[in-house]
């Protein structure tokens, strides 16, 4: 079978699929929901943990120069006071007087100029000129369609936490609104605790909190979310930074096209301005990936300079200083800062494997082999076949020694192989009454939908050859 013309899904059609299939879930639904929550449910857990392991074996455990750190989640008020986190991490937000809806006035802004069709940067800009934006050319809001919205605000994303038993008395502290502080903080634990050398990094994955203000894009910005977060510590004076930033780049985009398999084609780079670039930053620039409702940040990397060890020495009074082995000089390290979300990873890939094939009538999710939640089905062709479905319980058990792999016996045929497609499921195999004459089964290819007769003793090696 011809491959049809890939038709780009609707976020709709994302959403309805992962729904349907067990992806992703609203959050507190059946309490009618909590707002940019969502939950991962057993295929999305699957598909999520494998992305991650990838990420870890790529970017940690493979790499001689990579460590990686598990920090906590609730952290020190005195943290975020030293990275600028209290007092410039916020958003600017716009209200809508009639319905009071809130919206991130950089996102409205982008959005609307988008559909017009002279689009705008404006994140980074001032409350001032972003208000003056709005009101110049009557920006509606997105929720109820009224002109009427106050000028832009400024509002803090980090989550504050009170630790302790008495209100009274408790210490404030925060829930992360990042991983790469606690690298930071971490640093000087690392050096002494390890042979590390520069230039090294340390790698963290875990759950960020930000109270953010979003549009309705799923995982792609959410209250709680998951990162994967470098921070890659190198003499400046030794290394080019530039050559350092550049393999780097080119390792994120390794990754999302050779090991999660993304069409190359939906991708681009997009150089930071001036005014959007964070003022210690010499560059930074965004991987950006064409989600349905248009190019978005994937992972962002950044040259971070020797900003942020330099605020926590500065604040917390510690030595965290690098001294060479050679020379006995002490120096502050630089850092560059290679930051991605998973849940992005996580949507991007949902994305980027949906296909409508409209010729075979139905929805497949050409997942890489190596991501997909199920390797192989096992079908017993009929379910009130006693030596049918022993036979292929007997296939299920040895298949599942070696691949994750999904038993199903509902309905007919036609209508299983739909169901895994939708799944993603590369394989299905189907024991019939041919299997009991001749000890062979029918695999069926996820993407062709072709059979092919394979010896019921070499279907092992037959699917780790396919993968």
């Amino acid at each position: 079978m011809s491959d049809t013309i890939k038709r780009m899904p609707t976020l709709s059609d994302i959403a309805a699929l992962a729904k349907r299939r067990g992806f992703l879930f609203p959050g507190s639904e059946i309490y009618g929901g909590l707002a940019n929550t969502w939950d991962y449910g057993p295929l999305g857990s699957e598909l999520k943990k494998k992305i991650k392991d990838l990420w870890w074996k790529n970017f940690v455990t493979s790499r001689a120069d990579m460590v990686g750190i598990d920090a906590a989640v609730v952290s020190s008020e005195k943290i975020w006071q030293a990275s600028g986190h209290v007092a410039g991490f916020a958003d600017a937000m716009v209200d809508c007087k009639v319905c009071h809806a809130r919206t991130r006035a950089d996102h409205l802004i982008e959005d609307f100029m988008e559909k017009q069709g002279t689009p705008l940067k404006v994140e980074g800009k001032p409350l001032s000129e972003l208000s003056a934006i709005i009101h110049e050319h009557k920006i509606p809001c997105p929720t109820c369609g009224s002109a009427d919205l106050t000028d832009a605000r400024t509002f803090n994303l980090l989550f504050p936490v009170h630790v302790g038993i008495l209100a009274d008395n408790a210490d404030l502290a925060y829930l992360r609104g990042e991983t790469a502080q606690s690298i930071f903080v971490n640093f000087k634990n690392v050096l002494d605790s390890t042979r590390v050398r520069l230039p090294f990094g340390i790698g963290q994955m875990g759950k960020s909190f930000r109270n953010e203000i979003t549009k309705g894009q799923l995982t792609h910005r959410m209250i709680e979310f998951e990162q994967a977060e470098i921070e890659y510590f190198f003499n400046p004076e030794v290394e080019k930074w530039e050559e350092l930033f550049n393999r780097w780049l080119s390792d994120m985009q390794t990754f999302v096209v050779e090991t999660l398999g993304v069409d190359a084609s939906h991708l681009r780079v997009r150089e930071h301005s001036d005014e959007e670039r964070s003022f210690y930053s010499k560059r930074t620039v965004d991987l950006e990936y064409a989600f349905p409702y248009g190019f978005k940040e994937l992972w962002g990397l950044a040259y971070r300079t020797d900003y942020d060890l330099s605020r926590h020495q500065e604040f917390s009074g510690k030595d965290l200083t690098y001294t060479d082995p050679m020379t006995n000089k002490k120096f502050i390290p630089h850092v560059i800062e290679p930051a991605v979300g998973i849940d992005r990873l996580v949507l991007m890939v949902l994305c980027d494997s949906y296909w409508d094939d409209t010729a075979n009538k139905r929805v497949v999710l050409k997942l890489k082999p190596s991501l997909a939640p199920y390797t192989v089905a096992v079908f017993p062709l009929l379910r009130n076949n006693e030596e049918l479905v022993g036979k292929a319980k007997d296939i299920f058990a040895s298949l599942q020694k070696n691949f994750r792999t999904a038993w199903d016996d509902r309905g007919n045929i036609g209508k299983r192989y739909y169901y895994q497609d939708e799944m993603g499921t590369p394989f299905c195999v189907t024991i019939d009454h041919q299997t009991l004459e001749d000890g062979t089964v029918t695999v069926r290819d996820r993407d062709t939908t072709s059979q092919e007769r394979v010896s019921i003793d070499k279907l092992q090696t037959y699917l780790g050859a396919k993968l």
